[in-house]
């Protein structure tokens, strides 16, 4: 892509930012919390009508969750256009309704404050503004572009995965809306696979005080279990794993009949995880009257940066330098629905959304001054794929 182009683009993105960040903060301060599907058909709605003659818009079923929302984008080139551009979207956040009474949106200090606008309404904002973009200044994109806004990122992605696979293995790339790393704004490469095990022991009940020999405590075949899991973790191979929650017995003068463990595993390569599954599966009791039942396994694949990726990465590096911004790479232990679509062999490109700190926490924000240069990069990328 010409420099001339690039910086057109970047110009008019600067020029368009008071109308992106009103845009930004109808999205913020229209809730969408994870499992309301009242909150997420009111965005949908809203959404829809923001972008009312700049896409035709569908939504899509998501059970008990809402639905999710397609957005085919209308923009210049060729009537027929050949392949298909997946960006990657999700309307829920963490933030339950009602958070905007103690997170209300806020500019203060050269960034934008409120509920949802790092995680990941900005990248939404700045998608539907490189598209008004490239149609003001006619500028072709040779590709199909649609956006695909789930409504169940945040708890996992149980009733869009399907759809996320389905649309990406006919799509040529998928670019992931979601933040980038740090306050450099970095490009996600690659990504840990993210699974979940629950680990239940079966013990044998007994009174602590008259008959303590007859039981088999599972508790305390856990605890010991719970050394030998941690020991699976890798960390010069980037493997960890986590027994975060752990519970069990019913009374202090009862030998515990039962306790669980819930345990979190991230793994950088598929390999990885082929190993960890072997070492849960092998586990045996060492209390041989107690029993262990285990389930769970791989929720998420690893993204990996495959040649793809990183031909993906390098575009948007050259579009950055264009515009005299540095891009960079990362990695992250954090998963996306990029982690779907990278696993089917898609290129994709993640982290393309807005430039802050605080994604899940109180302090959540945007830096406003790399609204223009994320937009302008969305747009560049779409016109040159």
């Amino acid at each position: 892509m010409e420099m001339d182009v690039i910086r057109r683009l970047l110009a008019a993105a600067r020029a368009a930012r008071d109308e992106q960040v009103a845009l930004l903060r109808e999205m913020v301060e229209c809730e969408s919390p994870s499992e309301s599907a009242v909150c997420i058909a009111r965005f949908n709605d809203l959404f829809a009508a923001r972008v009312a003659g700049l896409a035709q818009v569908k939504t899509v079923a998501a059970g008990r969750y809402g639905r999710h929302l397609l957005a085919e984008l209308l923009l210049p080139g060729p009537r027929r256009k050949q392949g298909r551009i997946l960006a990657l979207g999700h309307s829920d956040t963490v933030w339950p309704e009602g958070t905007l009474k103690t997170m209300p949106w806020r500019v203060e200090r050269g960034r934008l404050w409120g509920p949802g606008v790092l995680d990941m309404k900005g990248g939404l904002a700045q998608l539907v503004f490189a598209a008004r973009i490239l149609r003001e200044l006619d500028i072709p994109v040779a590709k199909k572009v649609v956006l695909q806004i789930n409504c169940d990122e945040e708890i996992g992605s149980p009733a869009s995965r399907e759809l996320t696979e389905r649309m990406a293995r006919t799509s040529d790339a998928a670019l992931v809306l979601e933040p980038g790393t740090g306050l450099a704004g970095k490009l996600k490469t690659a990504r840990k696979g993210i699974g979940r095990y629950g680990l239940r022991v079966e013990g044998v009940a007994s009174h602590s005080g008259v008959d303590f020999a007859a039981g088999a405590s599972a508790v305390l075949e856990l605890a010991r279990q719970v050394e030998r899991i941690a020991g699976f973790t890798d960390l010069q191979r980037g493997v960890t794993v986590n027994v975060g929650v752990v519970s069990g017995g019913t009374r202090s003068n009862i030998v515990a009949p039962e306790a669980h463990a819930e345990i979190d595993i991230r793994v950088p390569r598929l390999k990885d995880f082929a190993s960890l599954e072997r070492k849960f599966r092998n586990l045996k009791p060492i209390d041989k009257r107690c029993r262990l039942f285990l389930e769970g396994g791989l929720n998420r694949p690893p993204m990996e940066r495959t040649a793809g990726v990183a031909k993906l990465a390098q575009r948007a590096i050259r579009i950055g330098r264009a515009m005299d911004v540095t891009i960079e790479e990362s990695s992250t232990g954090g998963g996306s629905d990029g982690n779907l679509t990278a696993a089917l062999g898609v290129p994709t490109l993640d982290g393309l959304g807005s430039v802050g700190e605080g994604a899940h926490a109180p302090h959540e924000s945007i830096l406003v001054e790399r609204i223009a240069d994320r937009t302008a990069l969305l747009a560049g990328l779409l016109a040159s794929l």
